[in-house]
């Protein structure tokens, strides 16, 4: 980068060419106002708050050519002399300032946004105005109330733009947009519906980047300040009063009221740094917090995986923290019905129990299920549990539901099983390819990074999947493969790549082993076999390998829609081969991301809740880790390797398995072939159940354990991109619940364990100190928002990307796995005759134990559905509402149909959002498993279906953002409100009576 001087105010510095004005500024020092500028965002020029008066630094004519220019988007050149106190600049930012307050009632006082978070307030408060130059014009819109998280008022509306520019380019949703034609322009929803009847998907970016109260979250109504809660009766004539004052007080005067108000503020609410315990993406925020009242999430753009953005969980689904049916004492189990008890009571009939059946059975006749929802100090504290205290390796967590395939894949070629970099590294790939993700839902902070660079930046986009999903709508090249046969076209555009000279030759022979004995294992997969067996076209196939091969840089992405199948381990190591094979491993902006799907999916595997691993992979089979994990616990570890969540439920049919302690997972829902699941829970001797709320599971259970969710403890999640972050306590324990890692410590005291930590941080002490892929890791080293990803050398340096320095294997080269393709373990037959395809939804996690306890969540989409082609629909007289019945080999469900081309022909698509037997998937699923991993084949399933009802209420109100029509631009289009007639640039003074 060239490097440039710069003077400013007579000042000399440096910087580079490329860098925004404002930037350089605000870096040294330099205080600029600026309303519509935000960092994340970029520059929008619609406040006219920043002008600055530059000029060449030298002029070889001798004369001194100056101008006026905003700041926020003039890009350096060259030399730059650069006045922020001249005249002209000074009248030009102040003549910007009035127009803003011309749109803009300053009743600070009684706002619930005066709280030192509001850039118009604090911009003002810097700026010498003491009396409004304009008067102000009510605009003449209502507010819109419409939207169940947050409210619109048009007329505290400036117009900045920045959640148009936040929704169009960086969450890209396209929902919002300015009307600049408009008499009185405003923010508008879908070109001018109501904000809760749009394409409006509630990720709370707009109301985040909102520099003022025009947007606000409704938690915080009237609940904010010391004079918020002032009905609207009187506060609108403490308004008028302070209005009809303010030429003989002035601003300032008013403006020192609200400031005192402000700081009074600080000891009401509460600001603590935490992360969201929903999907694998792992976005932190602040929660601000007045006594139990959550009344807002607030992104920072010091979140290292997501800066501003979130999704409607993550900023709006927290209802079930308060939730009144939360557990908040322990309950055991008297006959056919369940009593409350005492801590003491409850821990003594666990710690009898699992010593009666331990002597009577051996340790191997219990078993333990972590929680992925869990941290990692309480996954580690649950393995040790079994090992250091039951004396056993049955021990599991609910990544054998999802992740397990694909972390095989990578463990068979490249040697870690995690993401090869960061979100950041997706980001900036030439080309992103999803498998099997419905990523817009899911993981949809990721979703957004990818939509931003394909919209923005060129960034190519080729999807495979079953459903058109919105990431398939947008993508370069879209493809729909039959269920089960991702593997084979993976094969074919990877041999395509080899046979036309097309691989990264110097790659493979410098950095890989084993390519010749893959190469000749794919040598079936011809383009002509891959149509036939998976149904997509050679062209296109053709299409998508030149589009890999000319990329610079491909990052691929899968998720359940690869790993849930009998051969998912397969499928994943055919997209690590591929990658290999082109050279995407081993360099930034390039590898392998398997989208982890739960908060610490990754991280309860990482520290040690595995049957055949101590924390970081550490074998349970290698004597000289034994060794160390003995010497330091203090005992004798088992030798024989345990059961994993799948063979734990055939063990309990057995008899083999006589005790289950499960953690926070409503395994009799989400588990395959949910009946036989709970018939296993019958046939238990003692089973102990801790989570939040009394689920499905727990209703099988010997004794309920309250825990309490991640805001009401401290600990630490690590993300899909291996980053770990810590989460700090927001409110205390509700009720008699307590922590995970507390219970977990009081159960292994009751069976005579000395445990004896006082919080999770020794916790974490000890797992770096016996785990070398975490050895640098300290709570200091994550104070706030500092993170580390795994590995982590032992002076806390961290690892932004995998294998730069070679492959995790003993020569430093990864390794090609030969493949074979297998059918499907169940397909549609004459009476089976619909595949029936299963998923997440944005607004709801998995059964929606949490997510339906935020009421405008469950209103948005209050059940389970089953989406159905038009094709399919016409064929069999159905309509969306139509009640239908969907049958497999080993269950029935009724659920309602939702016709939509999302899907097509004979497949169906069913959400996991159901909370009984009547409506959940996995009363259809098998028992079928990937044959490496034991993960379930949710995804392969053949169902017929019978209409009940041919006419009801669609299961999706008319108001769900998916009937919305999105209006795409490329951004606020601040050229149209410079064409306006009422628009003239600062310092000029505008036309009156305008804006």
């Amino acid at each position: 980068m060239t490097k440039i001087r710069v003077r400013v105010n007579g000042v000399e510095g440096s910087t580079h060419a490329g860098e925004r004005l404002l930037d350089v500024l605000l870096r040294q020092g330099v205080s600029v106002p600026h309303v519509c500028y935000q960092e994340n965002l970029g520059p929008i020029e619609t406040c006219d708050t920043c002008f600055v008066e530059v000029s060449p630094l030298e002029d070889q004519s001798g004369e001194r050519t100056s101008q006026l220019v905003r700041s926020c988007s003039y890009v350096l050149t060259g030399d730059l002399s650069c006045s922020t106190d001249s005249r002209d600049s000074l009248q030009a930012r102040r003549e910007g300032m009035q127009r803003i307050l011309a749109n803009h009632e300053l009743y600070c006082t009684v706002c619930e946004n005066n709280n030192g978070a509001c850039v118009v307030h604090n911009t003002f408060a810097e700026m010498d105005i003491d009396h409004p130059s304009y008067a102000i014009e009510p605009k003449g819109y209502p507010v819109d109330d419409s939207h169940p998280f947050y409210r619109y008022d048009p007329e505290q509306c400036i117009a900045c733009g920045r959640c148009v520019e936040a929704c169009q380019n960086f969450q890209v949703n396209e929902t919002l947009s300015i009307d600049w034609s408009m008499d009185r322009p405003r923010v508008l929803w879908d070109g001018g519906v109501e904000a809760g009847s749009s394409s409006c998907v509630g990720c709370g970016h707009c109301v985040t980047v909102c520099p003022c109260n025009a947007l606000m979250e409704k938690g915080m109504i009237s609940k904010a300040g010391l004079l918020t809660s002032i009905p609207r009766k009187v506060r609108e004539p403490l308004i008028s009063l302070t209005k009809a004052v303010e030429p003989a007080t002035g601003l300032k005067a008013i403006l020192s009221l609200s400031e005192a108000e402000s700081a009074a503020r600080r000891s009401q609410i509460r600001k603590t740094k935490t992360v969201c315990t929903y999907c694998g993406v792992g976005c932190s925020f602040e929660m601000w917090t007045s006594q139990r009242s959550i009344l807002k999430v607030e992104p920072s753009p010091a979140g290292p995986a997501n800066a501003i953005s979130t999704c409607v969980k993550g900023k709006f689904g927290w209802g079930y923290v308060n939730a009144p049916d939360r557990l908040t004492t322990p309950l055991i189990r008297r006959g056919d019905r369940f009593e409350e008890a005492t801590w003491d009571e409850a821990l003594r009939h666990i710690g009898t129990s699992l010593r009666t059946i331990k002597d009577e059975s051996g340790p191997d006749a219990v078993g333990l299920i972590a929680s992925s929802k869990c941290t990692n100090e309480e996954s580690y504290l649950m393995q040790k549990l079994a090992r250091a205290v039951i004396g056993t390796h049955n021990v599991d967590n609910c990544s054998r539901y999802c992740q397990s395939p694909a972390t095989m894949g990578l463990w068979r070629t490249v040697g870690y099983g995690g993401d090869s970099g960061s979100i950041s590294d997706i980001s900036g790939a030439g080309l992103v390819l999803i498998v099997g993700s419905n990523t817009a839902e899911s993981h949809p902070v990721v979703a957004a990074r990818i939509k931003r660079a394909h919209k923005l930046f060129g960034q190519k986009l080729i999807v495979a999947d079953l459903r058109k999903n919105e990431m398939a709508e947008r993508a370069d090249i879209f493809f729909h493969p039959r269920p089960g046969t991702d593997l084979v076209w993976l094969g074919a555009v990877t041999k395509y790549i080899i046979d036309n000279g097309l691989e990264a030759r110097e790659f493979i022979e410098e950095k890989t082993n084993d390519f010749e004995l893959y190469r000749a294992s794919i040598e079936a997969f011809t383009l002509d076999y891959a149509e036939q067996v998976s149904g997509v076209d050679a062209e296109t196939l053709k299409a998508v390998a030149h589009e890999i091969v000319a990329a610079d840089g491909v990052c691929a992405l899968w998720a359940m829609g690869v790993t849930q199948h009998q051969r998912g381990s397969d499928t994943s190591t055919a997209l690590a081969n591929l990658l290999l094979v082109t050279g995407n491993f081993a360099r930034p902006n390039a590898g392998a991301y398997p989208l982890r799907g739960h908060n610490n999916v990754q991280g309860a595997s990482d520290f040690g809740s595995m049957p055949t691993f101590y924390p970081g992979y550490q074998p349970v089979d290698d004597e000289s880790v034994v060794r160390r994990f003995e010497d330091a616990w203090g005992v004798t570890l088992p030798v024989r390797q345990g059961l994993d969540n799948h063979e734990m439920v055939d063990a309990i049919h057995r008899g083999e398995m006589r005790a289950l302690y499960l953690i926070g997972e409503d395994m009799g829902l989400v588990d395959a072939h949910a009946s036989h699941v709970q018939e296993a829970f019958t046939k238990l001797d003692f089973f102990v159940v801790q989570d939040l709320f009394f689920s499905k599971t727990a209703s099988f259970a010997d004794v309920v354990l309250p825990a309490s969710p991640s805001v009401e403890k401290e600990g630490t999640f690590t993300n899909t991109e291996r980053r770990l972050q810590r989460l700090y306590e927001v409110f205390e324990p509700l009720g008699d619940s307590r922590p995970d890692w507390r219970i977990i410590q009081d159960v292994a005291r009751s069976l005579g364990a000395a445990w004896n930590y006082d919080h999770p941080s020794e916790i974490m002490d000890e797992a770096a100190a016996l785990t070398p892929l975490f050895a640098g890791v300290t709570y200091d080293r994550l104070e706030g928002f500092s993170s580390l990803q795994w590995p982590v050398e032992s002076d806390g340096t961290g690892t932004k990307n995998l294998y730069l320095d070679g492959f995790t294997f003993d020569d430093g080269r990864a390794k090609f796995f030969p493949l074979e393709f297998h059918e499907p373990s169940e397909a549609p037959d004459d009476e089976f005759d619909l595949h029936l395809n299963n998923g997440r939804l944005l607004e709801h996690f998995h059964e929606g134990n949490m997510t339906y306890r935020t009421q405008g969540l469950a209103d948005h989409t209050p059940e389970a559905f089953v989406e159905i082609s038009p094709e399919l629909a016409a064929e069999r007289g159905v309509q969306s509402g139509s009640l239908v019945r969907l049958i497999s080999r080993r269950g029935a469900v009724k659920v309602k149909a939702l016709v939509t081309d999302r899907v097509q022909g004979h497949e169906l698509y069913m959400p996991m959002n159901a909370r009984s037997n009547s409506s959940a998937v996995n009363m259809l699923t098998s028992s079928e498993t990937d044959v490496a991993t034991h993960t379930p084949a949710y995804k392969e399933l053949a169902v017929k279906m019978e209409v009940l009802l041919g006419t009801g209420r669609s299961p999706l109100p008319k108001r769900n953002f998916r009937f919305g029509v999105r209006t795409p631009q490329p951004g606020v289009m601040v050229e149209e409100k410079w064409k306006r007639s009422d628009y003239v640039t600062p310092p000029q003074r505008r036309p009156v009576g305008r804006s």
